[in-house]
């Protein structure tokens, strides 16, 4: 059987607008004992207070997007609540907590399908509040891999993320002739993604076709040139370039050159 994702993800909006809240609360939970001048190892040009910093202008940048209903991209100095010049993780973790609660429930007020400027395929508040929901959950796992400590998501964020991250590749493929993801226009070479702790009515699995017009991909178990295995975050992580594919959690079955070939091009634009 195989499925299409819906435009605005698989959880809905309401479930969007709790997770972006959920998923800050844990990484604020994160913070209480962290080092925050640690540096990121997934972003290595940021500090663990950097990498927060940056959540909490993402939350606020995006609410103003939607509360304003912008046309165009709002310039930083007109996105109000500045990150907290006190280095107090308590100070951090309440500017981060505030910033989520309000974009929440600024998206709850507007509704998915409020038109507001993008950067991508959707100009809804639809896509902010999924959009900032991966942002959030991708971005504590980034912190927990700093601290060295453990990280899960519930798989239907995970499976959603990843459906979310292949809309993404065919978007930059559609409108940036010179990102790195063109080279993925590969004649029809295909990759499979395989979940194997979820249960088989909520099976999680991809199968990816690097076709010559762009990447398209559908809910599906199929034999595949490469296949990618094992627990649902694992793969999430692997998939989004968290994790390395000899970390142990996954496992490569077939051409690991071609999900290699991917992993270096797949571009967030």
């Amino acid at each position: 059987m195989t499925t299409s994702p819906p435009p605005h993800g698989q959880l809905g909006h309401d479930r969007f607008c709790d997770e972006i809240v959920a998923q800050t609360r844990l990484l604020t939970g994160q913070l209480a004992e962290a080092d925050l001048t640690a540096t990121v190892p997934t972003c290595p040009e940021w500090s663990v207070r950097e990498l927060a910093q940056h959540v909490g202008r993402a939350h606020r940048w995006a609410e103003a997007m939607v509360r304003t209903r912008a046309t165009a991209a709002l310039p930083e100095d007109q996105v109000p609540g500045r990150a907290p010049a006190d280095d107090a993780p308590a100070t951090l973790r309440d500017w981060l907590d505030e910033g989520a609660g309000r974009l929440a429930r600024t998206l709850r007020e507007a509704g998915p399908d409020a038109a507001c400027w993008s950067w991508a395929w959707q100009q809804d508040a639809g896509f902010w509040a999924r959009r900032m929901t991966h942002e959030t959950a991708i971005h504590r796992a980034d912190a927990a891999l700093a601290a060295g400590a453990g990280y899960d998501v519930a798989p239907e964020i995970a499976a959603d993320a990843v459906d979310e991250w292949l809309r993404i590749v065919r978007f930059v493929q559609d409108i940036d002739a010179r990102d790195s993801a063109q080279e993925l226009k590969a004649g029809g070479r295909t990759l499979h993604l395989h979940a194997t702790d979820t249960a088989p009515e909520a099976a999680a699995e991809w199968l990816i076709e690097l076709r010559d017009e762009g990447v398209v991909w559908r809910r599906d178990h199929a034999r595949a040139d490469v296949a990618l295995r094992g627990p649902l975050t694992a793969v999430l992580l692997a998939f989004y370039r968290r994790a390395p594919l000899d970390s142990g959690d996954v496992e490569v079955l077939g051409d690991r050159s071609l999900l290699e070939f991917w992993l270096e091009r797949a571009s967030f634009g």
